[in-house]
């Protein structure tokens, strides 16, 4: 398959087809989180799903709504050999794939949540997100609709700077998504395997310390599919997965936190106190 047969080809996998990816993706991490789970959690899966499936639901109208400036941006840089990627023209198709999606996930997840938890502002955005109790695969996609936005704003200036096509994005896309409900998933792994998986893709036990409510581990694993930006940034930390209590050091009660209204106003609430203020 050569350059132009990729971009055929992702760029034909229709919105309903990648829909199908998101849905597939939770439907079986849910099912395997209720054979395997992590921690057993005594709640109503479903009650508990139903603000994050909302929140999967902005996110993905956010970036469908955007998509067309994704495109736009995409074939101009590719029209013009713009970008990093493009430079020369030198680079054989696996490589501009590999290379593609490793720093499409630095500049366009890894730096994002990095930079979410560093501003204050934004940090009360992403609050949506870590203020889940429950974590599990759904939690994957339970994020504020500016959060989505700032996301996209990122990923635009990932394609923007790499020159990325659009068959490149909608690779990385899928497997952004994929390996975000994976690592969210409330799923019980071997130690061993997981340590191992660990040192190329971000896992759920490494993942799962991130959501930990205190510092340092709230600020640490930010990674999305690949686990080398965290280790070669100095934002790796390892937690025994059985110490992890979900959550922040911001006092959100049970209610608060299955409140859709609640939740799209929380970015604009003083809290009571939190690690990140």
């Amino acid at each position: 398959m050569d350059m132009q047969e990729l971009i055929y080809f992702f760029e034909n996998i229709s919105s309903l087809q990648r829909s199908f990816i998101l849905v597939g993706g939770i439907t079986f991490f849910w099912s395997i989180e209720s054979l395997i789970p992590l921690f057993k959690f005594n709640y109503a899966k479903l009650k508990h799903a139903l603000p994050n499936f909302f929140f999967t639901l902005t996110t993905v109208l956010v970036n469908f709504s955007l998509a067309f400036i994704l495109l736009l941006v995409s074939d101009w840089v590719s029209i013009n050999g713009y970008g990093l990627l493009n430079y020369g023209n030198l680079l054989p198709l696996s490589v501009y794939i590999t290379l593609g999606v490793i720093f499409l996930d630095f500049i366009g997840a890894y730096l994002p949540h990095y930079v979410q938890h560093k501003v204050k502002f934004l940090w009360k955005i992403h609050l949506v997100h870590h203020s889940d109790h429950k974590v599990d695969t759904t939690t994957a996609n339970r994020h504020h609709p500016f959060e989505s936005i700032i996301r996209y704003v990122f990923t635009l200036f990932a394609v923007a700077i790499l020159g990325a096509n659009m068959g490149l994005v909608f690779l990385y896309q899928s497997l952004s998504v994929v390996l975000s409900q994976f690592n969210h998933a409330n799923i019980s792994i071997n130690p061993k395997l997981d340590k191992f998986l660990s040192y190329f893709i971000v896992t759920p036990n490494m993942h799962k310390v991130h959501h930990h409510y205190v510092l340092p581990y709230t600020d640490s694993n930010y990674g999305n599919i690949f686990s080398f930006w965290d280790r070669l940034f100095g934002t790796f930390t390892f937690l025994n997965p059985s110490k992890i209590i979900y959550g922040v050091d911001t006092y959100f009660d049970e209610k608060e936190n299955q409140s859709i209204s609640s939740l799209l106003y929380r970015p604009f609430e003083k809290h009571k106190s939190s690690t990140n203020n």
